[in-house]
């Protein structure tokens, strides 16, 4: 082999290398496959992290004391309506929105069954989707309401027989009771204590 062929082959295996150190990072075969793992891991992270948010529930209450305090209050006025005999039953029509409410022996007693009462339907996972439903009397012992938004799935119901949510403690009974809307329509209310 000449001499001018080894110059020649030599210059060849030169402009080979050169032309791989001279591609951009991004070209690189070896920067992903060193980083393309971790991109991938930092992806994947972000996104369970916003789903994580997005979707947590709500948080458990921090003062166990003071709700103690009001579970006791809330039994005595469980109680209270059991000794006088309430029970009610809601109807529901998701259609229309209409709330309907009958008390099985309703007191004559207006401090006992106010001319409005009030029902709190509480969502078992999201609070955010609390509805709080005033309900009219339409004759003695029958009320009829409006649904805030169209109900799904399973929600506890809590009657009181007052105008704000901020006066429940003082309220002097309570009924209770729970409803799944994707079989039932309709539900029973009644004191808690047996």
């Amino acid at each position: 082999m000449s001499a001018l062929q080894k110059s020649v082959s030599q210059r060849d295996v030169m402009n080979d290398e050169t032309d791989e150190s001279v591609k951009p990072w991004y070209r690189q075969f070896w920067f992903w496959f060193v980083f393309s793992p971790l991109i991938y891991i930092i992806i994947m992270c972000s996104i369970t992290v916003t789903i994580a948010l997005k979707g947590a529930d709500d948080v458990i209450i921090d003062n166990y004391y003071k709700e103690g305090r009001m579970i006791n209050q809330a039994l005595e006025q469980d109680k209270q309506a059991k000794a006088l005999g309430l029970s009610g039953e809601l109807s529901f029509d998701r259609t229309t929105g209409e709330v309907s409410l009958v008390i099985a022996n309703p007191p004559a007693d207006t401090a006992l069954m106010p001319e409005q009462l009030l029902l709190l339907m509480g969502h078992p996972v999201k609070a955010a989707k609390d509805q709080l439903i005033t309900l009219v009397a339409i004759a003695p012992g029958t009320y009829r309401g409006e649904l805030v938004s169209e109900p799904d799935y399973s929600w506890y119901l809590t009657l009181y027989p007052i105008k704000d949510i901020a006066q429940r403690n003082e309220a002097p009974w309570t009924l209770s009771g729970d409803i799944d809307f994707r079989t039932a329509e309709k539900a029973l209310l009644a004191p808690r204590v047996k």
